[in-house]
């Protein structure tokens, strides 16, 4: 019976993942038609550099759809990922109770057979014969506290053994249930990875049709100054919301902070983009998916996409300090979250049009940006 209202389960929940795997495919239909009719339109109007125009406005629009639907199924994968982990920790803790409720049951049986052994040995006593062969008192009530001793045992025995074998039999249930879980999330995983991959290969797709469309200096450069403005309106945005945050400690330059995740410098501070345009942060090289963790205790003031770095993050640490954290794959708190320092909060991506993944990474006083360098180790 367990086993076929197990299987019953499966299917149900195996159905729900389908169909939500069937509702994100034909959204990704949609996006890849979408990309088609404009590579058509840029390909019959590219001598006209207004209509180009228009046609780059609307390939960052579905960019930004497809780096949304990226970060949608990024989440999914990796909160299944910490399910499988702490599925697989309940499974391996129901059979480490498992083993020992075994041994203490084999032992609880062996323990009642030398019980019932020496009841046998001792044999049947007639108490009424004792009496009449004049044995004395204290010898009767000796035998009689002992036997009394012995039989007590022997339902003590019998309850902790029964006792033992309910705890067990609740275990393997358990273990059973656990399993089916854990072949659900195995399934899961696999649906959203090929789902994420989709994801991407549309990405590369609008991307590529993207990057023709910034076919001079001049534009590039004209994006990158659309970007900054965009960047700045969030910030304002920010600082308006940290004059609601609660107090907090915000930034010390004494008591240096790790780095938000682990990698090499790409990018340095102040370093040039393209013309006047300089970095305000820094990007740090990193493999897509690594961990990205708050530096210090704060609260989430934005959490969003953003023409040019993509999956934004941009945490309130008090007293005017704040972190942004950019290009990421998917974030993982929304906006009015408190996080605790060294929390995981994103994970490193290649949003914001990156063709390399890695972390785009700022710190800012009252608004002003400065070298993170100054407040995180070397």
């Amino acid at each position: 019976m367990l086993k076929r209202y197990g299987f019953h389960k499966a299917s149900i929940i195996a159905g729900f993942i389908m169909l939500s795997f069937t509702v994100q495919a034909s959204d990704l239909t949609q996006r890849q038609s979408q990309l088609e009719a404009i590579q058509q339109q840029i390909s019959s109007q590219q001598s006209a550099l207004k209509d180009t125009s228009s046609q780059h406005e609307k390939l960052i629009k579905l960019l930004k759809k497809d780096e949304q639907a990226i970060a949608n199924a990024a989440k999914k994968v990796n909160n299944t990922k910490a399910s499988l982990a702490t599925t697989d920790k309940q499974l391996a803790a129901l059979e480490s109770r498992r083993v020992t409720l075994d041994k203490l049951k084999k032992i609880q049986q062996q323990t009642l057979s030398n019980q019932l052994a020496s009841a046998y040995l001792a044999g049947n006593h007639d108490y009424t014969k004792m009496l009449l062969n004049q044995q004395s008192p204290a010898t009767i009530e000796r035998l009689l506290a002992y036997y009394q001793y012995l039989n007590k045992a022997r339902i003590d025995s019998i309850n902790k053994l029964q006792q033992t074998i309910t705890e067990l039999d609740s275990v393997e249930a358990e273990q059973k249930q656990k399993q089916i879980r854990l072949n659900q999330l195995v399934l899961e995983q696999q649906l959203q990875a090929k789902n994420l991959t989709q994801e991407q290969a549309q990405r590369q797709q609008t991307l590529t049709q993207l990057q023709r469309t910034l076919n001079s200096h001049g534009a590039k450069l004209e994006q990158l100054q659309i970007e900054e403005a965009s960047l700045k309106r969030v910030v304002e945005q920010a600082l308006k919301a940290m004059k609601d945050s609660p107090v907090m400690e915000g930034l010390s330059r004494q008591h240096k902070l790790n780095w938000p995740t682990q990698g090499r410098i790409r990018s340095g501070f102040g370093s040039q983009r393209s013309g006047e345009v300089k970095w305000k942060g820094v990007i740090v090289a990193a493999p897509e998916g690594q961990s990205v963790s708050a530096i210090a205790p704060g609260k989430v003031i934005y959490a969003d996409w953003l023409r040019g770095f993509g999956m934004v993050m941009v945490v309130d640490h008090g007293k005017g300090y704040m972190s942004l954290y950019g290009h990421a794959q998917t974030l993982l708190k929304n906006a009015g979250d408190t996080v605790d320092k060294g929390e995981t909060i994103a994970l490193v991506g290649r949003s914001g049009g990156q063709t390399e993944p890695g972390l785009y990474f700022e710190v800012r006083h009252k608004g002003q940006a400065i070298d993170p360098a100054l407040y995180c180790k070397r």
